[in-house]
């Protein structure tokens, strides 16, 4: 297991890059802890696969150094670095049985006979193949070949890091949530350092301690699963975070109160913004509809999901937003107005969350106006 180091990392497809934009992977600066499971969560094209495999050694960083533990592995093989990796597509050898697949990174190393087979008959029973360890790897289903790769990835117990790159692609949605609640369960007990690369933010979150949220080709927060609901740190982690996203309107802040079209909501803190694009942001569980109070919206249309209901609206200023109706809940025809819970409201500056003025701030501001 190690400490993983991303130290001035960026990478470029293009020979000689001009500027921000000819980077794939803009320039970071992390340190990802010793047993610590992480998920890469993404859009497509955002740069999570690049970084997994630069971390894995299947691709040299154009800048900067990649560190396992106090290791400087930059320019080592991937062979050289230690670890399992897990693809989108299953990897195994049609050839062997399944036992023999599982047992292959073990039996390459010398491991002793007994401990392979209690080893590979613990990861059959995890991934769900016990009764086929005696089948021939040719022939069996894509799932069924994927959950071998998966347990081959996770059969040693020395590595410093296993890397998942979507390998529950082909996995069907029961047995996905199944494999991510075992991976999660080894995590626990073996405590290796584990990276998982998604655009699912339901397998993000339940797999990982923290979430790497990346958008463009940069790092915009890390976090766990109740901090990119609660505090997103960019309005990205807001959107794709959640289901549905945040509502982010745009809006004048002047001190504790914000301006949309013409109307005021009260915000539950102090504002001092420089000059940008300002925006409201406010998740759908957070908005309450009433008769009276709060901003008027019209309601176009409401979804039954089952649990709950999303009411979808627009306000004055043409901005649609979403709210969340209990299942069951009424909602009357004069429940027109959206009422903001000020302590769940983010402000946004230029797309990166704004800070709050310090309540002592705010006080000795208003004593001295």
């Amino acid at each position: 297991m190690a400490r993983i180091t991303l130290s001035n990392l960026a990478h470029s497809y293009i020979s000689h890059p001009r500027g921000e934009q000819d980077f794939a992977l803009k320039t970071m600066d992390y340190v990802w802890d010793d047993g610590g499971a992480y998920a890469l969560l993404g859009a497509s094209g955002c740069g999570k696969t690049t970084l997994l495999n630069i971390i894995s050694g299947l691709r040299r960083p154009s800048q900067g150094r990649v560190l396992f533990g106090d290791q400087d592995v930059t320019d080592a093989p991937t062979a050289e670095r230690n670890i399992a990796q897990v693809f989108q597509f299953p990897v195994v050898y049609d050839t062997m049985t399944v036992r023999e697949n599982l047992a292959f990174p073990l039996r390459n190393r010398g491991m002793d006979a007994a401990y392979v087979r209690a080893r590979v008959d613990q990861i059959a029973r995890m991934i769900g193949m016990e009764a086929n360890l005696g089948r021939r790897a040719r022939g069996l289903t894509a799932d069924a070949k994927q959950k071998i790769s998966l347990g081959r990835g996770m059969v040693r117990e020395d590595v410093n890091a296993i890397l998942f790159d979507e390998p529950l692609t082909v996995i069907d949605p029961h047995m996905k949530w199944e494999l991510r609640t075992q991976l999660k369960q080894l995590h626990r007990e073996f405590r290796h350092t584990m990276i998982y690369v998604t655009h699912d933010q339901t397998e993000a979150m339940t797999f990982a301690d923290k979430v790497v949220v990346m958008h463009d080709g940069r790092v915009v927060q890390i976090g766990t699963p109740e901090e990119l609901f609660l505090a997103p740190a960019h309005t990205f982690v807001g959107y794709f975070i959640g289901s549905p996203g945040m509502n982010l309107i745009e809006a004048a802040v002047t001190g504790d109160r914000a301006r949309i079209g013409s109307w005021e909501i009260p915000l539950g803190a102090v504002y001092r913004l420089e000059p940008g694009t300002v925006q409201l942001g406010i998740r759908p569980e957070f908005v309450t509809l009433a008769e009276a109070g709060g901003l008027p919206v019209t309601i176009r249309r409401v979804e039954d999901v089952g649990r709950h209901r999303i009411v979808r609206a627009v306000v004055e200023t043409g901005a649609e937003i979403a709210a969340l109706l209990p299942e069951g809940a009424p909602l009357a025809a004069g429940q027109t107005r959206a009422v903001f819970d000020p302590a769940r409201i983010c402000i946004y500056r230029d797309d990166w969350r704004a800070a709050p003025v310090s309540a002592q701030a705010a006080q000795a501001e208003r004593r001295f106006a």
